[in-house]
């Protein structure tokens, strides 16, 4: 198995180096590694609603997006924070932490789609941009949103 049907459509990993490096809003291809068939069992629980925390080795990126990228995983499932929370917590300006957001290259294992504006949804890089921001946020019971 190399991909995990979503609600949201195919999801696929890629890795490298023994770390996850991608999500792919899309089908996988050839066979799946071990760590490939664990994150998308994991994948799977998570959208069985069995999981609620990855556990995965990824690859965190460094510099600014490493801490943009920890913050983001340290979120818990049904909440959000706002890229200005982020902003304070990494010692960056908000306009970077929402760059950091939009190149994270592990939507849902590090859960960008958490992240939210001070009065807007702000952006999301899946297929179906904000709408599937919205999707996924509904699909965790995310309290407080204004949609």
């Amino acid at each position: 198995m190399t991909t995990v049907q979503s609600p949201f459509g195919p999801v696929s990993l890629r890795e490298a180096d023994g770390r996850l490096v991608a999500l792919v809003w899309g089908p996988g291809s050839g066979e799946a590694s071990p760590l490939i068939a664990e994150g998308l069992a994991q994948l799977q629980a998570y959208f069985d609603r069995r999981l609620t925390r990855f556990d995965l080795p990824l690859d965190w990126g460094q510099g600014l997006h490493e801490k943009v990228r920890r913050a983001m995983a340290a979120i818990p499932l049904g909440e959000t924070r706002s890229y200005g929370e982020i902003a304070r917590a990494v010692g960056a300006p908000a306009q970077a932490v929402g760059q950091a957001c939009g190149a994270n290259p592990l939507p849902i294992l590090i859960p960008c789609h958490r992240v939210l504006g001070q009065n807007t949804l702000g952006g999301f890089s899946a297929p179906g941009g904000v709408e599937t921001k919205v999707a996924l946020l509904r699909f965790e019971g995310a309290a407080g949103l204004l949609i």
